[in-house]
């Protein structure tokens, strides 16, 4: 009988990633955007429970000694992460569990070959089995990427914490000084810029030390009107790069008026129209912004969920996948 110790020390770290992977799945549905997603991450949580099952046959089946430990650490190894994960942006998040499915596919790649090596058919047929799986996921992980990149994302949304991360990265690679100056040269031209604007000013353009406490403001009374004015005194004075830190905020706030979004008397438009200008977008941005003023004013689930298809659409075409 041919030497299985190496074969059966990757089924044993196939089965604590698997495990892992299940939970990240199912922690991720909580940030699922659309019901569709939803069902999906669900589904995907269950088919990585059914490989735990299958690999753990296995493993008895070549006289390894069931393991009641693995799937506890698999369990943990996933609590830490999702807990870790939290401190910094929703793509580096995504990062990781698409790190987690090359692994996965990589090992059972490796898994197949010394199968195959010491004839065993069906050690092989499981193998081949997780390469396809992993395979399809590390295709979607890499499409919710893309549309991160490019204004999303759409598929899955970042938690509190990880909006704050995100906007302090970007914010963090502006020339602090630069940032400073800009804004104080908007405030000192602004009459109206009372303390509590100045406040709000301040958050915007400092998220990189400050952005949690510009999202506990954003729940005041006036957040929308004074970011908007900030933006406009921003552009008035020329802080090219001041106006677009705080339209993006805007953006991701929701806070955007209807008038500002890149269709036509938006609010005037019934569901079906509204899917129908939605399809019609090409740029990533026009997109996002449709996505975050449907959520924060209108919620209604088919347009988003076109939202989100069309978006899926350009950044399957940004990465190569059909």
């Amino acid at each position: 009988m041919a030497d299985t110790t190496v074969l059966t020390a990757q089924l044993r770290a196939l089965l604590l990633l698997t495990q892992t992977e299940e939970q990240v799945a199912r922690t991720r549905v909580a940030q699922a955007r659309t019901e569709a997603v939803r069902r999906e991450l669900l589904q995907n949580a269950d088919n990585a429970a059914s490989r735990t099952e299958a690999i753990t046959r296995t493993l008895r089946d070549l006289g390894g000694v069931p393991d009641v430990v693995t799937p506890a650490l698999g369990r943990l190894g996933a609590i830490v992460k999702a807990t870790v994960e939290q401190a910094g942006p929703l793509d580096e998040a995504l990062l990781g569990d698409l790190a987690l499915e090359h692994q996965l596919r990589d090992r059972a790649t490796y898994l197949k070959v010394l199968a195959e090596t010491a004839e065993l058919p069906r050690v092989a047929r499981l193998a081949e089995r997780l390469v396809t799986a992993h395979t399809a996921t590390v295709e979607w992980l890499t499409v919710v990427l893309a549309e991160t990149a490019l204004g999303g994302p759409a598929a899955l949304k970042a938690t509190p914490l990880q909006r704050v991360a995100g906007g302090a990265t970007r914010l963090a690679a502006f020339p602090a000084r630069y940032v400073a100056d800009s804004v104080n040269k908007v405030v000192d031209t602004t009459q109206q810029a009372t303390d509590s604007v100045q406040q709000k000013l301040d958050a915007a353009a400092t998220r990189a030390s400050s952005f949690a406490g510009a999202v506990r403001e954003s729940l005041a009374v006036g957040r929308d009107a004074s970011l908007k004015e900030a933006e406009t005194q921003a552009r008035a004075e020329g802080a090219a790069n001041t106006a677009r830190t705080l339209h993006e905020t805007r953006t991701e706030l929701g806070a955007l008026d209807a008038a500002e979004l890149p269709v036509e008397k938006y609010d005037e438009l019934t569901v079906a129209d509204a899917v129908k200008a939605v399809k019609a977008l090409t740029d990533a941005g026009d997109i996002e912004a449709v996505i975050r003023y449907e959520e924060a004013h209108k919620d209604r689930a088919s347009v988003v969920s076109a939202a989100q298809t069309q978006l899926a659409a350009l950044a399957k075409q940004a990465v190569g996948i059909s």
